[in-house]
């Protein structure tokens, strides 16, 4: 090239007119981008594997409002609000509030639990809750208080005392007024033959039941498997799990003793590993039909398998959960916890994610 002009020849196509222009680069080019990006991918691009089993739809929802060991999202009604439209076109037609309290932390204004210490909330989440439930027609299921006192000493009497109060204040205030709500979460979680929880559970059960006219109550207990380890900790898993055999024989005893005030048991499925899923799920359908209650699963979409406590799951392994679910034959998928780990407005940008997956895998336009 001898010389400017040449080397703009190159640049532009050789052509005597482009160079003509004093300025090219100025004059209109450079205001046009350069397309260099491949052509979008979509859904169906034939990048997936096509999996035909489908799982069990998830069709419910915990909403966890105190959020004690992941981090609070702060919304008001309108962040709650968009969240049970993303619910709503995801299936879901069930939400839980997990519970009601937790230690001093409480989420509606009551009277019995203020006078014993815990501290004002600035909204009462309950009554929101239950009138997006009513505007969306969803069924509600309300979650007792948790005195955090059976954490501390193993024993649930005291959590039976407090409830006594809990649930009475809230059918008398609540339940009455709005139509959504359908049912009682009995929050006190076990995993193996803890002492008094069953005499702990039928009591609370049937209290809901007489109190309400015989609405369903259901439990979500952890199987104590090797990922059964201190949230705390930075362990990812344990020796001494359960055996199948051994869980078999145990929550035998308990059904035994609470089926005629619990209507449903929903497994929380993140404790075991994924080639145990359909021996330990063979067993809890089975055990629920011995005893005439509803088979559930609470899908965890949090990942269990990562030192970092807690992130949303890979897609894949939820997939797992809900097709072993979807075998053997499982009435219902809800999951803990929707608004954190799945939810397009979670503060979690893996969360959307998960939902656009989910909605992929199952067909769901938004």
């Amino acid at each position: 090239m001898k010389d400017r002009r040449d080397f703009l020849k190159v640049l532009l196509g050789g052509t005597a007119a482009a160079v003509a222009a004093p300025s090219v680069l100025a004059s209109g080019l450079a205001d046009k981008p350069i397309t260099t990006a491949a052509p979008a991918f979509s859904a169906g691009d034939g990048s997936d594997l096509l999996i035909k089993e489908k799982g069990l739809p998830i069709t419910g929802a915990f909403l966890d409002e105190i959020s004690h060991d992941i981090p609070h999202q702060n919304w008001g009604p309108v962040e709650w609000d968009r969240d049970f439209q993303h619910m709503k076109a995801m299936g879901i037609d069930t939400v839980i509030m997990i519970r009601s309290g937790y230690r001093k932390q409480i989420t509606y204004p009551s009277e019995y639990l203020l006078s014993k210490g815990c501290y004002m909330p600035s909204r009462d989440l309950l009554e929101l809750f239950l009138t997006l439930a009513d505007k969306y027609g969803m069924k509600f299921y309300f979650g007792l208080y948790d005195s955090g006192k059976y954490w501390d000493t193993g024993d649930m009497a005291h959590e039976v005392e407090h409830n006594r109060y809990v649930i009475d204040e809230v059918w008398e205030k609540y339940g009455k007024r709005h139509p959504s709500f359908g049912g009682w979460y009995i929050s006190g979680e076990i995993s193996r033959a803890t002492k008094g929880a069953i005499s702990a559970f039928h009591t609370m059960g049937k209290q809901c039941k007489d109190v309400s006219g015989g609405l369903p109550t259901f439990i979500s207990p952890w199987i104590d498997g090797k990922k059964a380890v201190a949230a705390a900790g930075g362990t990812l898993s344990k020796d001494d799990a359960v055996s199948v055999e051994q869980h078999e024989r145990e929550w035998d005893e308990i059904f035994d003793g609470i089926h005629d005030v619990v209507d449903a048991c929903a497994f929380q499925d993140g404790h075991i590993d994924y080639d145990e899923l359909d021996a330990f799920f063979s067993v809890n359908k089975r055990l629920a039909d011995k005893y005439g209650m509803q088979c559930w699963t609470n899908a965890e979409s949090f990942d269990r398998d990562m030192p970092i406590k807690f992130f949303p799951i890979k897609f894949d392994k939820l997939r797992m959960k809900l097709e072993a679910a979807g075998r053997c034959n499982y009435d219902k998928a809800i999951t803990f916890e929707f608004s954190h780990f799945m939810s397009p407005q979670s503060a979690y940008l893996q969360a959307g994610h998960l939902y656009n997956r989910y909605m992929e895998y199952f067909g769901i336009k938004a």
